[in-house]
């Protein structure tokens, strides 16, 4: 069944997006009589169409489905070009990450406008949504407008991780299997030419731990997806 998530919900029924509309009555152009499930509240139902024009959804049951991982993975990546940015949070959706913070860095190529955030955030939403869907997620990723590096510290997680290109000593598989479990995760990935040493060094003296992610030097967008896999493996 195609999965979509709801914007509301009234009484017996659920209201999606005009955009979810589109897809159903256009793209995969569903009759009466068809199931879906929709998520809202993170919770899915099992729902049938009733109608197309105007669209009426009845609610069958609710589903006993969590596809979630049972820790948070917090990504902060830093901000690269749209078509890296794009891959990363659709992949980064995919693999079970809760949130996504575009951080700003000293090596960041890419500068956004104030006046261009929001825009982008309704991009970024969009994309993570629908891989959310195509996922079978329960949860769509939360996306942070930009910050600073600094303000990682305000938020909160069990482990704190920084991927470096100068520790060669801590991989981050071994140190994920040395550690008891926590709650939440938080990983920082810099961008190309990498977090510069004086940002390192930064996370590193506010309890962040340098980790390794092997010898290669990975692109931005394939360590994401590589760190990403290695973690929702070892607390799926």
């Amino acid at each position: 069944m195609q999965r979509y998530f709801a914007i509301r919900k009234e009484k017996n029924t659920f209201i999606l997006k005009d955009s979810d509309l589109h897809h159903i009555k256009q793209v995969m152009r569903m009759k009466i009589g068809t199931t879906i499930e929709v998520v809202y509240d993170s919770l899915v139902y099992e729902c049938k169409i009733n109608s197309i024009n105007p669209f009426e959804l009845e609610i069958i049951q609710q589903l006993e489905i969590n596809t979630e991982l049972k820790t948070q993975i917090i990504l902060g990546v830093a901000l690269v070009k749209e078509q890296k940015f794009d891959l990363i949070l659709q992949k980064a959706t995919e693999l079970g990450v809760s949130s996504i913070v575009p951080i700003i860095m000293d090596r960041c190529i890419v500068k956004l406008a104030d006046d261009k955030i929001e825009k982008k955030l309704q991009r970024w939403n969009t994309i993570c949504k629908e891989a959310a869907e195509q996922s079978f997620r329960n949860n769509i990723p939360m996306i942070y407008k930009p910050i600073p590096i600094k303000e990682l510290l305000h938020i909160e997680s069990d482990l704190k991780l920084v991927c470096s290109v100068n520790e060669q000593q801590k991989n981050l598989k071994t140190y994920l299997q040395n550690e008891n479990s926590y709650g939440k995760i938080l990983l920082v990935i810099g961008p190309e030419g990498g977090i510069s040493p004086k940002e390192e060094e930064y996370l590193v003296n506010n309890n962040f731990n340098s980790i390794s992610l092997g010898n290669r030097v990975l692109r931005v967008e394939t360590a994401c997806l590589y760190a990403c896999s290695v973690i929702s493996y070892e607390v799926r």
